[in-house]
């Protein structure tokens, strides 16, 4: 059983092939744009291609049953019609409910006739990356919400929920809102960061403007769609997000924020 991961060097896709192999799969091949530049481990097949180009992808499904599939809404409909003339059987999509700003891979997904899981995890843990430079120049994090509350999943959580998706029938047909397993407030995550990384940091309630211009710096372009769509609009009732589906998937405990602050605590602090 072939197993192609998509996106196999960007941040999940690359956890996704180390829990398949993790977890004993044998037949894994992974679509990089630059085969030789991969660092994929040994025994997993790498070929060349990337999903907005069409063209690069027919040799990359041969053979394969089955796609973890990164979204690439533009262009989403022809990939899958492409798998779905290779022969691929079931798709494991990272995207997002029908109405969100990824719900057309999850409705394209759907609709082409493939067997499907989704993965809809919300707020990532690193997304808290985008404070680093904020962090290190001022020991301040400057946002509009303090008290906003959401569950935050880790990158690999996420992943690790892909790879058991992908080796087992029993997903077919559903549909998994991920989330981590406690729910925080960004100040919360602003004094576990704190911790981490053994110094004061302060959180500054600021205007759309200041948020916009302080985040800048890491996100680029991306900041005012950022501050507009995921830090004003994503305000979620916390006794809905579902803290234990991570644990409830894959049968073991997800990672708290305190853990992966720790663990990641050097990526704040590097320029």
């Amino acid at each position: 059983m072939t197993i192609l991961v998509t996106g196999a060097t960007a941040n999940i896709g690359r956890k996704v092939v180390d829990h398949l192999l993790a977890a004993g799969s044998t037949d894994v091949r992974a679509l990089t744009t630059n085969p030789r530049r991969a660092a994929l481990p040994a025994g997993v097949e790498v070929v060349e291609g990337y999903l907005r180009r069409p063209e690069s992808l027919p040799a990359a499904f041969d053979g394969v049953e089955r796609i973890y599939l990164a979204p690439t809404p533009d262009n989403v409909t022809e990939v899958l019609a492409l798998a779905r003339a290779a022969g691929v059987r079931h798709v494991v999509d990272l995207s997002g409910e029908p109405e969100s700003w990824w719900g057309t891979v999850c409705t394209a997904v759907e609709d082409s006739g493939l067997a499907w899981t989704h993965l809809w995890p919300a707020d990532f843990m690193e997304n808290t990356l985008t404070w680093s430079q904020q962090i290190r120049e001022t020991g301040t994090v400057r946002e509009p919400y303090p008290d906003t509350a959401t569950a935050p999943i880790a990158m690999d959580d996420i992943a690790a929920v892909a790879a058991t998706a992908l080796l087992s029938d029993t997903h077919h047909g559903r549909a998994y809102p991920l989330a981590g397993p406690e729910v925080l407030t960004r100040t919360d995550l602003v004094r576990h960061l704190a911790t981490a990384l053994g110094r004061d940091i302060t959180f500054r309630q600021s205007s759309r403007e200041e948020t916009i211009a302080a985040l800048t710096p890491t996100m680029g372009d991306n900041t005012t769609w950022y501050v507009d769509n995921v830090l004003s609009d994503y305000t979620p009732d916390p006794t809905t997000l579902p803290i234990t589906s991570v644990q409830d998937i894959t049968g073991r405990p997800a990672t708290t924020f305190a853990r992966w602050a720790a663990d990641n605590a050097s990526r704040f602090l590097a320029d």
